[in-house]
């Protein structure tokens, strides 16, 4: 029998810094989101960024928590359930850090006689601190728990044209009215030697302003191409001018050189350039989150304002929008026919 498990990235079970202190452990010591050896990725995570950021990260997320609990998981039990209703296999709902788990999951699904399992991240883009991690820890699991199982793992959906089609007509109906004078594409920010580590040809990744748009092999892995072919495409669904539109990445660590340009920079820039109305979406996600609802919403817009800004509009994510859950129902039901 077959079975589908979506994945998100997973959330603190609450805003308190004691339970934002085990959410961040997970995560950050995942080799594949600090990919140092073990020694010193623990000696940075737990020696030094664990002693304040839980903190700091409480309050960032206390300022978003809803009352029926974190918006990303909230938020993705809804896009579960609608989907849920329109697939004809069993589906269950996992994160990769926190709960619930990646191993319930398969256990759940396992308890229903599922044999062959879709492994759906969701994540649109590409990148080792998101799906391949979600494949490398599914396949232990596997081998350990469920040997009988199969699994096909999706691979990301940033170029498919229903998701493109979505991700367009979301920002043009949040959009409304709104006279805008630059409409920004904030990705999550990965470090670049994340980009030259999963380059299956090992030389075309320069990081350059070539590289992205030459065809390659490597752009299948590639999580810069891949963010800059989403927003090619829906610009050119849309209709936008170059010259209103531009693409950043967010979120960066500080010690690394991460992808560039930088949003924080970048939006605090814009008043100065004539930019009074700004409009924000972040396609790196599909369900809102701290790094959406906080950084983008809350602190980008403050900061923009503060700044000469007048206006600005945060584009929400996906979420449960009815014509992305119906995409997802099809590209699940198309998987079970196969």
């Amino acid at each position: 029998m077959k079975g589908a498990l979506l994945v998100n990235l997973g959330s603190p079970e609450s805003p308190d810094a004691k339970d934002v202190k085990p959410y961040l452990d997970e995560f950050l010591m995942d080799k594949y989101v600090i990919d140092v050896p073990f020694l010193l990725r623990a000696l940075l995570v737990r020696g030094i960024i664990l002693r304040k950021r839980p903190e700091k990260s409480a309050s960032a997320y206390k300022k978003i928590w809803w009352d029926e609990g974190s918006p990303l998981i909230v938020l993705s039990k809804r896009m579960f359930a609608k989907v849920e209703k329109q697939v004809d296999i069993p589906m269950e709902l996992a994160m990769r850090y926190g709960k619930p788990s990646i191993l319930s999951g398969l256990q759940k699904l396992h308890d229903k006689g599922v044999t062959e399992v879709m492994l759906f991240p969701l994540y649109p883009q590409h990148a080792m601190a998101s799906t391949v991690t979600i494949f490398v820890l599914a396949e232990e699991l596997r081998k350990k728990h469920f040997p009988e199982m199969k699994f096909t793992n999706i691979p990301a959906f940033y170029n498919k044209p229903e998701y493109i089609k979505n991700l367009a007509e979301s920002i043009k109906k949040h959009l409304g009215n709104f006279e805008y004078d630059h409409l920004l594409f904030s990705y999550h920010g990965i470090p670049e030697r994340h980009i030259r580590k999963t380059d299956v040809t090992k030389s075309h990744c320069k990081i350059d302003n070539k590289c992205c748009v030459t065809p390659s092999p490597a752009h299948e892995f590639c999580y810069r191409h891949q963010c800059y072919e989403t927003t090619r495409q829906v610009v050119a669904y849309l209709g936008i001018s170059e010259d209103k539109y531009s693409q950043t990445f967010q979120s960066r660590l500080a010690g690394d050189k991460w992808l560039e340009p930088y949003t924080d920079v970048e939006v605090n820039k814009m008043p100065a350039k004539g930019i009074k109305k700004l409009a924000v979406v972040t396609p790196a996600f599909v369900a809102d989150c701290l790094e959406t609802l906080e950084e983008i919403a809350m602190e980008a817009n403050h900061e923009f304002k503060e700044n000469g800004g007048e206006e600005f509009v945060a584009i929400p994510c996906l979420n449960d929008d009815d014509n992305w859950c119906g995409t997802m129902a099809g590209w699940i039901n198309n998987w079970a026919k196969s």
